[in-house]
């Protein structure tokens, strides 16, 4: 994965200072997921909310101003150019989070196992 080590310095601050949606999904999910995630990665020009680098999976969470037109083209471009790269891009509304946390994990889950053929022991 390509790094833009401008970025580094905002990605940290970004990585301190997560959404509650962010937390929410990191330290009740993918912090201890048995496939490793990275938060606030660094891809290019980008930064990731969260990245898993086996299964090449970007996951967004995306706030009410992602539905905004300029967001909208910035998101479709983003977007483009991470499945350029063989990323793909789970984007996520924050109200999906507090609506079916569950359902968000398990889609999660399933969407690892189809891109890394990635099996979970319990």
């Amino acid at each position: 994965m390509e790094r833009n080590k401008k970025l580094t310095p905002f990605a940290q601050e970004l990585r301190r200072n997560m959404t509650k949606e962010e937390r929410q999904l990191w330290y009740h999910f993918l912090q201890d997921h048995p496939v490793q995630f990275k938060r606030q990665a660094v891809c290019g020009r980008y930064i990731l909310d969260f990245y898993c680098p086996r299964a090449k999976l970007a996951i967004e969470l995306d706030g009410n101003q992602h539905a905004e037109p300029d967001a909208l083209e910035k998101d479709r471009l983003r977007t483009e150019y991470l499945n350029s790269l063989g990323i793909y891009v789970l984007r996520i509304p924050n109200r999906r989070i507090w609506m079916n946390f569950p359902g968000v994990c398990e889609f999660i889950d399933d969407l690892l196992q189809q891109r890394g053929g990635v099996t979970f022991e319990e």
